[in-house]
């Protein structure tokens, strides 16, 4: 059974001179995010870009992808704090999304550094928003174990 999610925009004015927002239709935890051109080439001042929320989905994706592997090899993780830095920029005449950035560090009992950064670099390969990323834009995962405390 697939599942759908929805998002709804509404746009006004020019790309450089306009603004809108964004709002989360499934869910609904979300409404009228702010959202201008200069919020994906300038600077934030408190509006979000398609690019946050694309490293949004992709730091979550991840963590899913990289908790259920874990899990699975008999090594679930206490947790695991992700975050991903999208880089959006101009290439040839236009504008792309070129990198997708994943951090992650974690907390695992019973796994040592190499065998974390290889289920980390696996969940880069295999979540569902790397595997629509693929081949399209650059991808990568830098992967740190901490100790576990009891």
């Amino acid at each position: 059974m697939a599942a759908t999610r929805t998002a709804t925009v509404t746009w006004n004015g020019s790309l450089t001179e306009g603004s809108g927002t964004v709002t989360a239709g499934t869910s609904e935890l979300f409404m009228d995010l702010p959202v201008s051109w200069a919020s994906r080439t300038e600077s934030a001042d408190g509006r979000t870009s398609p690019e946050e929320l694309l490293a949004a989905a992709h730091s979550s994706c991840f963590a899913m992808q990289l908790s259920g592997a874990l899990a699975k090899a008999g090594t679930p993780p206490d947790h695991v704090h992700v975050s991903a830095t999208v880089t959006f920029d101009k290439v040839d005449d236009g504008w792309a999304v070129t990198r997708s950035e994943l951090d992650v560090v974690g907390v695992v009992p019973g796994i040592d550094d190499a065998a974390f950064d290889a289920a980390a670099q696996a969940a880069k390969e295999d979540c569902p928003i790397s595997r629509a990323l693929a081949d399209n834009v650059e991808l990568s995962v830098s992967a740190t174990l901490e100790e576990h405390h009891d």
